[in-house]
């Protein structure tokens, strides 16, 4: 599809290029002809005029030169046209070809995109289908097997409603929204706010979280920065042991604030550092070595956050010994 519309847009741009090359050849032309014609007709007047007795013969008028003059413009006006043409062209689709790239990554990543979402829709759908066939297909099942089943099927629900609230958190965030409920705040509050939402998963891991984030003013929208921390404690959290320590730090340099989040937990294989803010991904350590659930949208919602707010969000990681999320966002004064 994009090849064809390269080519496309290749013949459009020398279509315009010919154009205006025809044009300034058409102005050229005349303006030279009316020159040449002009210069002739001087010369010859001179000729009469300093020797008033010559016999002017009527075919040294300038009406022959002129012809020669003007075949010659029209044969350089075509080879220039001809070389113009060879390197517009190879402009042309070198231009088409960056015109489109963006466009084509941005059609490639929709498609991965709506492959993804599509894949792990139909994973909770197909597990609803199959509890629910299983509970029709027994007559004699036991009200007990029953509300199991419902269970079963609420949880696949909320499954789905999560993801379709983060995909829609996704929407929102690229369309950029948020920059107009920008408002000053202290990042130390943020992060207790943080802390506070994820403190009942902590206790049931036994977790400790060390806090020792100090205020800093920056600017942005509290409810994306509050689910920033959140979605990077409630990872740290997942793939932590149990009674494990998690801590929070911050520092200031450069008219910004950096917030750490660390945890000793399973730590992230090398390979797949690259790609821990791609939709939908989990590196396969985490899903082998831990009981978790989620469908890789954390990291990816949580640097959109970032890159709304004008910070960034990087990733380091060692195997077995644990992960460190790094959160840098412009002071507000800055």
């Amino acid at each position: 599809m994009f090849k064809s519309a390269t080519i496309k847009l290749t013949f459009y741009y020398m279509a315009i290029i010919c154009a205006i090359c025809l044009m300034f050849s058409a102005a050229i032309y005349q303006f030279a002809i009316h020159e040449v014609h002009r210069g002739l007709t001087n010369q010859s007047q001179r000729v009469i005029d300093e020797y008033p007795g010559f016999d002017f013969d009527p075919a040294l008028k300038p009406d022959w030169d002129s012809s020669r003059a003007a075949h010659r413009i029209l044969v350089n006006l075509v080879e220039f046209n001809l070389i113009v043409l060879v390197f517009g062209g190879f402009a042309s689709f070198l231009l088409a070809r960056q015109t489109l790239r963006p466009i084509e990554e941005s059609h490639r990543q929709q498609q991965r995109f709506t492959a993804d979402v599509s894949h792990e829709l139909r994973t909770p759908l197909t597990a609803l289908k199959m509890d629910t066939e299983v509970a029709l297909m027994d007559t004699a099942a036991s009200k007990a097997s029953l509300r199991d089943t419902l269970a079963s099927n609420l949880e696949e629900a909320v499954k789905l409603e999560s993801l379709i609230n983060n995909l829609f958190k996704l929407t929102r965030l690229e369309a950029s929204e948020l920059a107009e409920q920008f408002t000053d705040m202290d990042i130390a509050t943020i992060v207790t706010d943080a802390v506070t939402d994820v403190t009942q998963r902590a206790k049931d891991k036994k977790i400790t979280i060390k806090n020792t984030v100090k205020p800093a003013t920056t600017r942005g929208d509290r409810t994306s920065l509050t689910q920033l921390m959140t979605i990077l404690l409630d990872n740290a959290i997942k793939y932590s042991d149990d009674k494990a320590t998690i801590n929070i730090s911050s520092a200031q340099e450069k008219g910004s604030v950096k917030v750490a989040v660390t945890d000793t937990g399973i730590g992230i294989e090398p390979a797949a550092l690259d790609h821990v803010f791609d939709r939908f991904y989990r590196a396969d350590a985490a899903r082998t070595r831990n009981d978790t659930s989620g469908y890789g949208l954390g990291l990816s919602i949580a640097k959109l956050i970032a890159d709304v707010h004008g910070g960034s969000i990087t990733i380091t990681s060692e195997v077995g010994k644990g992960t460190t999320a790094n959160i840098e966002l412009p002071m507000a004064d800055a």
